[in-house]
């Protein structure tokens, strides 16, 4: 079997599935669903290595949840499942439950 280990500062994200309803209830078309805008972190690089040699940790770790921008970051298809391929910088937030 084949794994994606991220490069640098690259996280591998697989996104979350959008929601199919409204809150009022009303079900949603496939034509009308958003892109996914949050994400569970599969895999983290090493960090961005920095001009004297050493890295910067990443921040978030494999199993976080991450809030991103709509159309940020690479799709990529992992065994039939869609993830995204995006550096750390393109990440918005760190969602904390």
């Amino acid at each position: 079997m084949s794994t994606v280990r991220p490069l640098e500062d690259r996280i591998l994200v697989k996104p979350l599935d959008p929601e199919t309803r409204t809150s009022s209830g009303l079900y949603l078309p496939e034509t009308a669903k958003e892109r996914p805008m949050q994400g569970k972190v599969v895999a983290v690089g090493p960090g961005r290595l920095l001009d004297n040699g050493k890295r910067t940790p990443p921040s978030v770790k494999s199993g976080d949840t991450v809030v991103f921008a709509k159309y940020a970051g690479t799709e990529v298809e992992i065994k039939n499942v869609k993830h995204l391929i995006m550096r750390e910088g393109d990440l918005l937030g760190l969602v904390e439950r």
